[in-house]
């Protein structure tokens, strides 16, 4: 019998995977048993993905998440979610708050889930910090870098998640200014204005 939370017999389930997004990642070796994560699909950690980008915006930010996972055990390393207006931060997307979360690993063996296509900046990081495979969700709303890393040796596969894609359009034209903003900075929305 298995002390930890979610075990081989809990379902995956929607509400179980935004109880993992939610989660602090440190917590999440005590409450997550190996063969519940190893149940869970490229599919299940891009939806815990999107289930990050969705807090963002309930937090008033930018709908943007992502998660990294270690590719062979698949424990999550580090989960994060676009934080610029919340901690008015100019560069902390769902990737680098994700990496930062993860800490100093060794990223060649990881991957990526970003619930939208990265950015330029995102992009280069993923590139600088050697993971060897990112895993996009939506590139009908953003897409642009997926070439870049492909050219530095990155894997990059295309999952899109249809509630992923659908937040991020809803947000793009609920707020374009801020999404000028997340792309190109302050400087973009007062030309454009």
């Amino acid at each position: 019998m298995s002390d930890s939370l979610f075990s081989v017999d809990t379902p995956v389930t929607i509400p179980v995977l935004n109880a993992i997004a939610h989660m602090p990642t440190a917590s999440l070796p005590v409450l997550l048993d190996d063969a519940f994560i190893r149940r869970l699909s490229d599919a299940d950690f891009m939806r815990i993905a999107v289930l990050l980008a969705q807090k963002s915006l309930d937090e008033g930010g930018c709908p943007i998440g992502a998660v990294i996972i270690d590719q062979k055990s698949r424990r999550i390393l580090g989960k994060g979610h676009n934080t610029l207006v919340q901690e008015n931060h100019p560069y902390n997307h769902g990737e680098t708050s994700a990496i930062r979360d993860a800490g100093r690993q060794d990223f060649s063996r990881c991957t990526l889930f970003t619930s939208l296509s990265p950015c330029e900046v995102c992009a280069t990081l993923v590139s600088m910090r050697g993971f060897s495979r990112v895993v996009v969700g939506d590139v009908t709303s953003a897409c642009g870098t997926e070439d870049l890393l492909r050219r530095k040796g990155v894997q990059v596969d295309i999952l899109e998640d249809a509630r992923g894609v659908e937040l991020y359009a809803r947000f793009s034209q609920q707020q374009p200014a801020l999404e000028l903003e997340d792309w190109q900075g302050v400087a973009a929305v007062a030309r454009k204005a």
